[in-house]
């Protein structure tokens, strides 16, 4: 059970209900209902993490494989879960989202190589002179940014949610993509 109560509707101010569910999946997540026991703060963060995904100067699919790339990392379950999901709708492979798992980036390019391996050295505290100079070969500086603060962002997110224990919504679909039932595939 989660350390915070998952909120639901009855006990949010109608201006912040609809922050609970996913602009998405069109449902309540545990994520945002744990959060939202501080609605100032939900309502925040959700802003924040709109601007990360729309102001980072990257493609859909390089978002996710950042986040994937940072989830894996830190091995927060519960980011890996949604964004496994969401990194399909948006073109990734199931081979590609198990290299990320694996750190088998050879099945990427080299743009996407270093891509991946910023974001995790973000997540270690490990970027250097030379990993941020190959990143700014493919990147300007506006979208080096955006992709710092979203490995970040996600870091800081993978932290909360480890911190109040929340549960995933249903079964994990797994590191190796094995615990995933019919349901989940495609």
């Amino acid at each position: 059970m989660a350390r915070v109560p998952y909120v639901t509707d009855e006990e949010l101010l109608p201006e912040y209900r609809d922050l609970i569910v996913s602009s998405l999946q069109g449902r309540r997540l545990h994520v945002y209902q744990s959060i939202g026991n501080n609605p100032e703060v939900l309502a925040g963060l959700r802003g924040f993490f709109a601007s990360l995904w729309t102001d980072t100067g990257l493609g859909e699919r390089e978002r996710e494989l950042v986040i994937l790339a940072v989830s894996r990392e830190a091995e927060f379950a519960y980011e890996w879960h949604q964004h496994v999901r969401i990194a399909r709708g948006v073109g990734v492979a199931d081979e590609e989202i198990l290299a990320v798992s694996e750190g088998s980036l050879e099945t990427f390019d080299e743009r996407e190589w270093d891509l991946i391996e910023y974001a995790v050295a973000v997540v270690r505290e490990e970027v250097d002179d030379a990993l941020h100079e190959r990143l700014s070969t493919h990147y300007d500086d506006e979208t080096v940014v955006g992709v710092a603060a979203l490995a970040g962002a996600y870091a800081m997110l993978g932290q909360v949610l480890s911190a109040f224990d929340v549960e995933l919504e249903e079964p994990f679909v797994g590191w190796t993509l094995a615990g995933e039932s019919q349901k989940y595939q495609g």
